[in-house]
């Protein structure tokens, strides 16, 4: 045994350098901060071991197989390699055959990592599909070539794709600083030394390269020398004749006519998929002029109707209908058009591939067997003695027709199978499905907990935070607008109870990630079952601010992917392992106190660079109620006393909540050591309608209003009765009033 392990040892040194300097974990993995940084999706997805089937995608070497290879030394799933080049059928039924009897005795996945997988034809990729499919293996594929044109259509939908980029400069040196650095696998034995500009030359020549760039650096090194290896300690000095001679020009490859063919089939609808006109004829005027039946391609240009264009565009199924249906009443050679018309339609179309989902629900139906819900039961037979149909509600009857309800099964309440695109027609409809959505899964927990069966979306409307859903998606966009997010950006929502801002920064940040701060924990609860109908890596990560001290003790939640976790820290981070690039809030704050508190809690969750966005509304402006006070000559005395104590109550410099302004809001931000910019002040024109139990409320013992209102009615409550009265009539119609956001962004030098 000692031998093997001297023996394996000696074949380690023996390992080009490229190889040997490998790195072994995510710690020591260089450059690529976009997919793999602190809170990047993949990061995450690798450290939960909660990963999906992935495709690297760029430059060679730029760490695609690096990176499969920190996912093997931290995973503890079965993990296997196979090199397109060299493995054969094979090789490919001995990996399956593997992963089948892994999956048997130990209920988990093998995950397969496929390098250089662009070099596999079309048959060898769709072997692997059912097992994909299955959940029987993880793929992982590594290519040089844009996934979507040179790998199976069917795997590329399956995986999600990552780019990795050229490495920079700066990535390059710390690669070659630490290989000079470490004695175990680089030269860090040795004094290793350049002359003014050696090293800069190599690193400049690698292009982005680390391979190439180890590969020179180790010819420069271990020729230097006039035997390798030399004693520890030896000196050795790369001068720039060294370097230049040792230096590696990458060969840029262009065989498409052997390892990358497709039949032309193939090509022609990818060209469709990829919205090239060009190509698209190009390829149909090949299979034309080989005599392909026209027929077989209009099938195919069919199934590409509904599989690559969707709801994207709705009539591009009926175009290449009817293309086909004219295709047989006139035959060639004028039938051409005909074929040109459809592809050409096509070609140019929005896409989409959320049918798709369709697949998902068939999952769902062969593991679940459920109910269907009573009140969607057929009330026709039997209805009345089987309580069939009770309490279905019919949308029709409705506003917009609609009305929020259940209609999953109790099992699959929150699942959502059906994704809109951003492209054409769907891009039309996305906000109202997801708006839908949302209400649904709000009306539905709103039931469970006792309170309606049933409410329109106005009833939800009026309770998220007292404005109304345009004003609110208005404020929200503009908000987004201003934020100016990537998919790579690290987001911070401060009081994310309403989800106004958590739902769209989610969505945007597929690459990066969005924590949410919570006050309260039922509105935690109630966004953490909605956080289920998003992909597990693709949910906020929440916290929660514990009360009466929320803003000095914290809970959070720092599991992957959106669980929560109540572990207190006190006077310390929420998120200690993130740096957020954009911090965003709407009505951060309800005092100038609550103001500051906000202020030292964002100082301990950024860092410099990040953008601190948010907006609020002004306390003295919005509805008064004296304004919806009719003119009325005999009660002229009795409306002035009410507009007077009205004024007098929004005008009290001791109301902690009205009592501050934006100039309020930048001075203690100032004070708290920020640079304050006021970016906009909008006036919203809203109509809301005031219900009777407001009233009630605002006019109660209870209410700071309606105490400052009796008080000045004190001598006369009769009078003030009347008003109320008044009040109560004006408002069954919507009040009109104005609302003032001030958005506001703030920023300062961290040391």
């Amino acid at each position: 045994m000692s031998k093997d392990l001297f023996e394996t040892a000696a074949a380690a040194e023996r390992l080009p350098l490229a190889a040997r300097m490998r790195p072994r974990s995510l710690d020591e993995y260089i450059g690529q901060e976009h997919i793999v940084g602190k809170g990047r999706l993949l990061r995450r997805a690798i450290q939960a071991d909660r990963l999906s089937s992935v495709i690297f995608f760029g430059p060679p070497g730029t760490g695609k197989t690096t990176l499969a290879q920190v996912i093997a030394n931290h995973t503890k799933s079965n993990f296997l390699s196979l090199n397109a080049v060299l493995a054969g059928v094979q090789q490919i039924r001995d990996a399956i055959a593997s992963a089948e009897q892994y999956k048997k005795l130990y209920g988990k996945p093998t995950i397969l990592f496929v390098d250089e997988v662009h070099r596999w034809n079309r048959a060898q990729q769709d072997a692997l599909l059912p097992w994909v499919e299955n959940g029987t293996v993880i793929f992982i594929g590594a290519t040089t070539e844009n996934p979507f044109f040179e790998v199976n259509k069917a795997l590329v939908s399956r995986s999600r794709v990552f780019q990795l980029k050229a490495l920079t400069d700066a990535d390059l040196y710390r690669t070659a600083e630490r290989c000079l650095r470490d004695t175990e696998r680089g030269y860090g034995k040795w004094k290793v030394s350049f002359t003014d500009g050696a090293l800069e030359h190599l690193i400049e020549t690698a292009a982005g390269d680390a391979r190439s760039l180890l590969n020179a650096l180790e010819l420069a090194v271990e020729t230097s020398v006039e035997h390798w290896p030399p004693p520890a300690g030896t000196e050795i000095t790369i001068d720039m004749q060294a370097a230049e001679e040792s230096i590696q020009q990458k060969a840029v490859l262009y065989d498409k006519d052997g390892d990358y063919h497709y039949d032309i089939i193939s090509a022609f609808i990818k060209s469709i998929r990829g919205s090239d006109p060009d190509a698209a004829l190009y390829w149909l005027a090949r299979m034309v002029r080989a005599g392909e039946s026209p027929h077989f391609i209009f099938r195919r240009m069919l199934i590409s109707a509904c599989e690559d264009i969707g709801l994207a565009d709705p009539h591009a199924l009926t175009v290449v209908t009817s293309a086909a249906a004219a295709f047989d009443r006139i035959g060639l050679p004028e039938g051409r058009y005909h074929l040109t018309h459809a592809a050409l339609y096509l070609a140019t179309c929005p896409k989409s591939n959320s049918s798709l989902g369709f697949f998902d629900a068939l999952k769902a139906v062969e593991k679940e067997q459920t109910e269907v819900p009573n009140h969607l039961k057929d009330a026709n037979r039997d209805g009345e003695s089987l309580g069939h149909g009770e309490g279905y509600l019919y949308p029709h009857a409705y506003r917009d027709h609609w009305i929020a309800q259940q209609y999953l099964p109790d099992e699959l309440i929150g699942r959502v199978f059906y994704t809109p695109g951003y492209t054409g027609y769907e891009e039309k409809i996305r906000n109202d499905v997801l708006a839908k959505r949302e209400t649904q899964l709000a009306a539905i927990y709103e039931a469970a907990e006792g309170n309606k069966d049933s409410f329109t979306v106005e009833d939800w409307q009026a309770r998220t935070e007292g404005s109304s859903a345009e004003i609110l998606e208005q404020i929200r966009d503009t908000l987004m607008g201003l934020a100016n997010l990537s998919a790579d950006d690290r987001v911070l929502i401060y009081r994310a109870d309403g989800g106004l801002l958590l739902w769209p920064s989610t969505r945007i940040t597929l690459n990066g990630c969005t924590a949410g701060i919570f006050e309260h924990q039922e509105a935690l609860q109630s966004a953490l079952r909605y956080a289920e109908t998003f992909e597990f890596l693709n949910r906020p990560i929440t916290a929660v601010l514990p009360s009466p001290n929320r803003h000095m003790e914290t809970s959070s939640n720092m599991v992957p992917a959106g669980s929560m976790v109540n572990a207190e820290k006190k006077g310390c981070e929420l998120f200690p392992d993130l740096a957020f690039d954009a911090v965003l809030s709407y009505n951060p704050a309800a005092t100038a106190d609550d103001f500051s508190a906000f202020f030292s809690r964002i100082a301990q969750e950024h860092t410099a660079g990040t953008r601190i966005i948010f907006a609020f509304a002004l306390p003295q402006q919005g509805l008064r109620l004296s304004a919806l006070l009719p003119p009325d000559d005999a009660a002229e005395q009795s409306v002035n006393r009410f507009t007077a104590a009205e004024t007098a109550f929004f005008s009290d410099s001791k109301n902690k909540r009205i009592a501050w302004t934006e100039h309020t809001v930048a001075e203690l931000a100032e004070k708290a050591g920020y640079r304050v910019q006021l970016l906009k002040k909008i006036d919203y024109q809203e109509k809301r309608l005031i219900t009777q139990a407001e009233l009630n409320r605002w006019f109660s013992a209870e209410s700071e209003y309606g105490t400052a209102i009796r008080s000045a009615f004190a001598a006369d409550e009769a009078e003030l009765e009347k008003i109320i009265r008044q009040l109560e009539q004006r408002c069954r119609k919507p009040a009109a009033y104005t609302r003032t956001i001030v958005y506001m962004s703030v920023s300062r030098e961290i040391v």
